[in-house]
């Protein structure tokens, strides 16, 4: 579990092919002597576990699914990365709740500035756009945003100047993907609403729903 406060930048360093997964080997500027193997890392908001340490450098293998879903798919050594470590039950939740667990990938279509502010427009699938509320949270590159608004196939995030400073959102320029993790909550919400549509299926004649035979039948008994 993460909040989506970035801890450091990283670096791509290497890139290993390994059948449809990969190994990253990736440098940052975060001390990691306090970390082990076996430990979760989000990089770009992708939860990885490591299994290689040095003080200031970590590797970690990325299974298929994860490249599919994400812009690791694209990603090339020297690429800048953020970089946080496993929330620690005891510290403030300074973001909101990320599980690492990217959901789909969006591209910058728009990047302006406001102010002391730079807005940014990011066009996503309707799947996506379907768990996301206006003043809602969302991770970009594991980056915990607040959403200003949102359309069936974008959304806005305001980004302040000392998160365009350290993360690699003062990066990006138009056409770049990046990763996407919508909020938690409202995908439990979804999976509700839609369950009780299953339960109204459930109930029609002839269904006999939940038994004891029906769970004996299946292993549960």
């Amino acid at each position: 579990m993460f909040t989506g406060i970035i801890e450091s930048f990283g670096t791509i360093k290497r890139i290993e092919s390994n059948g449809e997964g990969k190994i990253l080997h990736i440098g940052c500027d975060l001390d990691l002597s306090q970390s082990k193997i076996g430990d979760s890392i989000a990089v770009n908001g992708a939860c990885l576990t490591a299994v290689q340490l040095g003080r200031y450098e970590f590797k970690v293998d990325m299974a298929p699914e994860t490249v599919a879903r994400t812009t690791f798919k694209q990603m090339a050594p020297g690429k800048r990365v953020n970089i946080e470590r496993a929330l620690k039950l005891s510290d403030r939740i300074d973001g909101h709740l990320v599980s690492g667990h990217i959901d789909g990938t969006g591209i910058v279509t728009s990047v302006k500035k406001s102010s002391n502010a730079v807005i940014i427009i990011v066009s996503v699938a309707p799947l996506l756009a379907a768990d996301m509320i206006e003043k809602g949270s969302v991770a970009i590159d594991g980056i915990s945003l607040t959403i200003n608004a949102c359309s069936a196939s974008d959304f806005q995030v305001s980004v302040i100047p000392h998160t365009a400073r350290i993360t690699t959102i003062g990066l990006k320029q138009v056409g770049d993907a990046v990763n996407i993790e919508t909020d938690m909550l409202g995908k439990y919400v979804r999976k509700i609403l839609m369950g009780g549509a299953l339960k109204k299926d459930a109930e029609r004649p002839g269904n006999q729903g939940v038994s004891m035979a029906l769970l004996a039948k299946n292993g549960f008994l």
